[in-house]
């Protein structure tokens, strides 16, 4: 663990700080030292030549990222501390250019499109096929993939999630090999995905199905830091470009908490990975038995194969959905919380999702399944009223960069019908934006942000911050 290591000999060193942060190894705000404990204070240091520098690393920094590369089989890592956000962003940046064309499902997260504001590159959407049952998007059809790739053979690149946030995966090593015949980069999304690398019988990651970069969250199932993650490149990408790409961004003032953490973790999961997520697969189907065995909720899991839209299912992943039971994820999210004092990952309109790993335990894991059973014999409703979607096809009609940077006016929500919205609006989490800056703001849509405020959903993304009136774009009026 070269970074650890580094960081445990400064602190031996005794080094007299005169440079920054200004506690000064925690001694200038005891209340802070108090809280976060002495040692950690003591390695919230800046870059200095012992420690390398994430900017341009020679040292102990490199040769973390070349473990971290070899661990996950990729040809090069990058050490991200803005999140997987960054490394999306990255990916894209490195990617496309102004006015290039990117093939995307349409279920992305919001850094995705955001990177499209940044950039001016113009999104293809695939509308990915539906569950109607369960009320969520699934993944890319090959047959899908092939058919836009034929209608625009300038696009540069594609983008695949894998997984989605619900566990479902694409046929990524298919998808790969049709890109890479037309001279498109593979990127992929694995924000969800860490522990593809290291557990026995995983679904493909996408450094072993060829992608050409992949972002991972190794806060997510790998055990760092919140926001710490790694970007992954392939044999056939310019390293070198894409770390210039990486500092128009990130901070020039990398947290070696971050970094550390990330050095760790990847050791961790190297010796110990397997058993690890064997341990956690055990855990979400135990879950899965136990919460379907109650009746009215559906743990789903592999049976949703299909061998296309649904090539493989993510089996950690512990999804259930709450429609029979008369309530929308996002209210069994907020019954767990407020009367139970269980906090799960999140609530849709239809589904929860509740993160397992190795760090839960099994009494943990009987609370979850005690509280959803009683939640069902107290709350359940009737289901007729229940919006039973999740994904609405979106109608592009500027790109995300021209819509977000246009003239535009406030319009109260009601009235936006038919215009063409200039900014985002999204349930976080899971961060897939219901609008995107350049699309058409339709009944079905406005009908939607206002099913999902009462029942209680977090939407982002306005100016607005109470979700009552939307910017439109102000050029449509004048044809």
């Amino acid at each position: 663990m070269p970074l650890m290591e580094a960081l445990e000999r400064m602190r031996h060193d005794r080094l007299v700080p005169f440079d920054v942060p200004g506690h000064k190894h925690g001694k200038g705000n005891p209340q802070l030292t108090d809280f976060l404990g002495e040692k950690c204070m003591s390695v919230d240091v800046n870059s200095m030549k012992p420690l390398d520098n994430l900017c341009h690393p020679v040292s102990v920094i490199k040769e973390a990222e070349e473990l971290a590369a070899e661990a996950f089989g990729g040809a090069q890592a990058f050490f991200m501390v803005g999140g997987t956000t960054s490394a999306v962003q990255t990916m894209i940046l490195s990617s496309v250019k102004s006015g290039d064309e990117i093939i995307l499902p349409r279920n992305v997260h919001q850094s995705v499109i955001n990177a499209l504001v940044l950039c001016g590159a113009v999104p293809v959407y695939i509308n990915p096929q539906m569950n109607k049952k369960l009320g969520i998007a699934l993944g890319m059809s090959v047959a899908d993939v092939k058919r836009t790739i034929q209608k625009h053979p300038n696009a540069k690149a594609i983008l695949v999630n894998n997984p989605t946030y619900y566990g479902i995966c694409s046929d990524l090593k298919q998808i790969t090999e049709i890109a890479h015949k037309k001279g498109l980069l593979v990127l992929a999304d694995e924000a969800h995905g860490t522990h593809f690398y290291f557990g026995k019988d995983m679904p493909i990651s996408a450094m072993a199905a060829g992608a050409d970069m992949a972002a991972i969250s190794m806060h997510k199932s790998g055990g760092s830091l919140t926001q710490s993650s790694l970007l992954l490149c392939g044999e056939g990408v310019n390293a070198n470009y894409v770390r210039k790409i990486i500092n128009l961004t990130q901070t020039t003032s990398g947290s070696y908490l971050l970094l550390s953490s990330l050095d760790i973790s990847r050791r961790n999961l190297a010796l110990w990975g397997e058993e690890t997520f064997e341990k956690v697969k055990n855990f979400a189907q135990y879950a899965r038995d136990e919460i379907n065995a109650i009746g009215d909720y559906y743990a789903y899991s592999k049976e949703l194969i299909n061998g296309d839209s649904v090539f493989d299912f993510d089996t950690t992943k512990l999804s259930v959905n709450t429609l029979a039971l008369g309530l929308a994820g996002i209210e069994v999210y907020d019954l767990l919380r407020d009367e139970y004092g269980i906090q799960i990952e999140f609530g849709d309109l239809g589904n929860i999702l509740a993160y397992i790993s190795v760090g839960d335990k099994n009494k943990n894991i009987e609370r979850l399944i005690s509280a959803l059973s009683e939640i069902r014999r107290i709350y359940k409703k009737d289901n007729k009223d229940m919006l039973d979607t999740e994904y609405i096809a979106p109608d592009v009609v500027i790109s995300p960069q021209e819509a977000f940077y246009a003239d535009k006016i406030s319009l109260p929500l009601a009235e936006c019908d038919g215009r063409v919205c200039t900014e985002f609006v999204m349930c976080y989490p899971p961060g897939i934006p219901i609008l995107a800056p350049g699309e058409r703001i339709t009944r079905e849509i406005i009908a939607y942000i206002q099913y999902a405020k009462e029942k209680g959903c977090v939407i982002t993304g306005p100016e607005s911050m109470d979700i009552t009136r939307l910017n439109v774009w102000k050029g449509e009026e004048n044809g």
